[in-house]
């Protein structure tokens, strides 16, 4: 999937649609923290990931994007440490000139008025004004991998950001996922608009039906409901 058809599918989507159709597909939802927001409410960004490590020095990026291809998102690992800044205008800039989607970071950043001036979207743990006191000894991996949480992800992987966070997902299922997502989008969009009709999502799911099940069918799950009644509310 190249980079304009991947920004044409997920314009209409959400990180949300996103992830009932990775629980719906099989693949493991990879969400950033929670604390990873937009610099910039409202911003979103999608594109393949180029990691990097940084150890306290900004050559890192800039021999990520000495190689990066345009549209690609800019994923810092820098431990999500809450004492240094490791992104600032300079590299905002600079991904800007050379085509990049937009940052993320597992860690803080700085100038953010610049940064809103820039325009790129950027997605950080928040901002401080100290930039890297320290060098630290740079891992094999530097420019392979990068940890964001609990995740690590590699040039195999997407970024999604929106209002909701940042997801990732592999590549290689973006077109299985992208499909589903369009579909669950497709149905919520439906009940919505009968909820607005006066139709209410409890009639619409027949979850009275669903209770009257689950008195002989104890195990019974609302998901396994919703599926056999054609419902996409929680995947």
């Amino acid at each position: 999937m190249d980079q304009l058809d991947l920004q044409g599918r997920f314009a209409t989507l959400t990180t949300a649609h996103v992830a009932d159709a990775c629980i719906r597909a099989g693949v493991q939802v990879r969400c950033a923290p929670t604390q990873v927001r937009a610099v910039v409410p409202g911003t979103r960004l999608a594109g393949q990931v180029a990691p990097a490590r940084h150890v306290g020095s900004v050559d890192i990026f800039l021999e990520v994007l000495h190689d990066a291809d345009p549209g690609t998102v800019l994923v810092v690992d820098n431990g999500g440490r809450l004492d240094e800044a490791c992104v600032g205008d300079l590299v905002a800039w600079e991904s800007q000139a050379v085509g990049l989607e937009g940052i993320v970071i597992w860690g803080l950043h700085r100038d953010t008025a610049d940064i809103l001036e820039i325009g790129l979207p950027v997605f950080s743990l928040g901002a401080i004004p100290s930039g890297p006191q320290r060098l630290d000894r740079r891992p094999g991996d530097a420019l392979t991998s990068a940890r964001v949480g609990d995740w690590t992800v590699s040039s195999d992987d997407l970024a999604l950001g929106d209002d909701d966070g940042v997801i990732f997902l592999p590549a290689a299922r973006a077109d299985e996922v992208f499909s589903l997502a369009q579909g669950i989008r497709d149905t919520e969009r439906r009940q919505a608009e009968r909820i607005r009709d006066g139709l209410s999502l409890r009639e619409q799911v027949r979850f009275g039906e669903y209770l009257s099940r689950r008195e002989t069918e104890p195990t019974l799950t609302f998901r396994e409901h919703l599926r056999a009644v054609g419902g996409a509310i929680e995947e």
